[in-house]
């Protein structure tokens, strides 16, 4: 998530699976919540943890101990173990329980280690292995995951804590950045197919919140369609049937047999340099062999109108099962005027949905959202301002909420009141079953009816409430930490799903 005072990670979400599945294995309604502040630690989401670690608070994260980058940097010799206790107590099998009750967490590039210059970059090791732990945990729940790449190569956001590391220069949007980020991509895919404790995986989302304005990131557009095209030629050397392609002989997955004997458009030269790079870390992790799924993984980006001044759209990249993510936050300004009134009619006719589908980016999820406000407010409000952020994100397939927990402690003051999705439900601001309603009605009041003589082109929004109802098993998790300030019509959010 992005904020004024602090920065965004890698969230995870964990889904309810509705009893159908969907596109590629995810639920056919999405409800989930973000394991935020996992693997890649967003420390305003608990501030006393973090000075008790060694870490430091300051309104510039760039200026302090305020990330990940800045810890490893300050605490060279201790980062590891002080890192892996953050990781089994902050999101363990208690949390696991808790869902179950009630996205994996997003990851950094620097889980596969290899990736990490050790000279300039600084990050915990670890995480790979409190990783297939937490996957572990919510297969046995019954829950899947997406895997979120939230803290990309070179850092791919403005002073965002959810980036790894504070900078106002993100370095990410380059050749040999684009080209490290493929490599995690290929050797995430591989793990997705090969290793028993990713078997719930089932999408892997490119880039957690670019820069928004388009002319800041050169050749994304490219890269959107090089990481698909990674994702498909790993699998398609794993043995996983491809539209357009045929099965290759079974190499036992080693890349670097079968590449000479493969031809055809997925198999550019630059996919072909990612493919050679990621096997040696492949065999380094042990991960070899063929695919144990036999499916296409979900390729899942931030959709076109995340980004303005001329975006590519990243449905032109699609090749097999796409989905699409955006984030909204109300508490960031520019949507609504900072009045409950302004806020329900802006939430209830929201045309985020519709307007994606216009481009080809469907199915839309909203991958952030959350009860945050602009002024003060009641507990009474905040049950409506709920329904009616479910009944409009559920237009689309589904929603996963910031997070699924906040720091509860003196220093944290109430923050948990607005932030947490297990708070919230036991305030009762948020049902137990999330595909209920408090007041299935609520935005009756709001709802802009067009004129007669507007009729035909003007859009709006209707609820159908009868159409998200879902068991409440929890089925999927997306593995990502982020929480990310939108100052836009468009909002992302999951209850229990994971996204890493």
């Amino acid at each position: 998530m992005r904020a004024t005072f602090f920065s965004q990670i890698i969230p995870l979400a964990s889904v309810f699976l509705p009893g159908v599945l969907g596109l590629g294995g995810l639920p056919n309604k999405i409800y989930g919540v973000n394991l935020g502040s996992w693997l890649v630690l967003e420390s305003w989401m608990l501030p006393q943890e973090w000075l008790d670690m060694g870490g430091q608070q300051c309104s510039d994260c760039s200026t302090c101990i305020a990330t990940e980058f800045a810890f490893a940097q300050a605490y060279p010799d201790t980062v590891d173990k002080i890192f892996e206790g953050h990781w089994s107590s902050w999101f363990n099998q208690t949390d696991v329980d808790a869902l179950v009750a009630a996205r994996i967490n997003t990851l950094g590039y620097w889980i596969i280690e290899a990736l990490v210059d050790r000279t300039t970059e600084f990050y915990p090791r670890g995480g790979l292995d409190q990783l297939r732990r937490g996957l572990k945990q919510l297969q046995k729940a019954g829950i899947v995951a997406i895997l979120d790449h939230h803290a990309l190569p070179g850092v791919a956001a403005v002073n965002q804590q959810f980036s790894g590391k504070c900078t106002s220069t993100p370095a990410f949007y380059t050749d040999a950045n684009y080209h490290r980020a493929l490599i995690w991509t290929s050797v995430m895919t591989t793990l997705s197919h090969v290793d028993p404790a990713f078997a719930n995986t089932v999408a892997i989302e490119a880039v957690n919140e670019p820069i928004m304005d388009a002319s800041q990131t050169p050749g994304y557009g490219d890269f959107q369609k090089n990481f698909v095209k990674v994702v498909r030629a790993t699998e398609f050397l794993l043995g996983v049937p491809t539209p357009g392609f045929g099965i290759p002989a079974p190499a036992n997955g080693n890349f670097t047999a079968m590449l000479p004997n493969v031809d055809g458009s997925l198999f550019t030269d630059e996919v072909r340099s990612v493919l050679k790079d990621a096997f040696p870390i492949l065999l380094r992790l042990g991960a070899v062999g063929l695919s144990k799924k036999k499916t296409q993984l979900v390729t899942n980006f931030m959709d076109i109108n995340w980004q303005w001044n001329s975006p590519s759209n990243p449905a032109d990249a699609s090749i097999g099962p796409q989905g699409y993510d955006n984030h909204l936050y109300y508490v960031f300004g520019g949507v609504a005027d900072a009045n409950p009134d302004a806020y329900m009619t802006s939430i209830c006719n929201l045309n985020r949905v519709q307007n994606d589908a216009v481009l080809g980016n469907s199915p839309l999820w909203f991958g952030e959202w959350g009860l945050p406000v602009q002024f003060n407010t009641t507990d009474d409000f905040l049950k409506q301002w709920a329904d009616a952020q479910k009944l409009a994100y559920g237009q689309g397939a589904g929603w996963i909420f910031w997070n699924f927990k906040v720091e509860i402690s003196d220093l944290a003051g109430d923050l948990a009141r607005e932030w947490s999705y297990l708070e919230g439900v036991r305030r009762g601001y948020l049902t137990k079953d999330p595909s209920k309603y408090n007041d299935p009605n609520v935005c009756a009041p709001y709802i802009i009816h067009p004129s007669a003589s507007a009729s035909a082109s003007a859009s709006v929004t209707t609820f159908d409430t009868s159409s998200t109802s879902v068991s409440t098993t929890p089925a999927s998790v997306i593995v990502s930490d982020s929480a990310s300030t939108a100052a836009s019509d468009s909002t992302s959010a999951t209850v229990p799903t994971a996204s890493a």
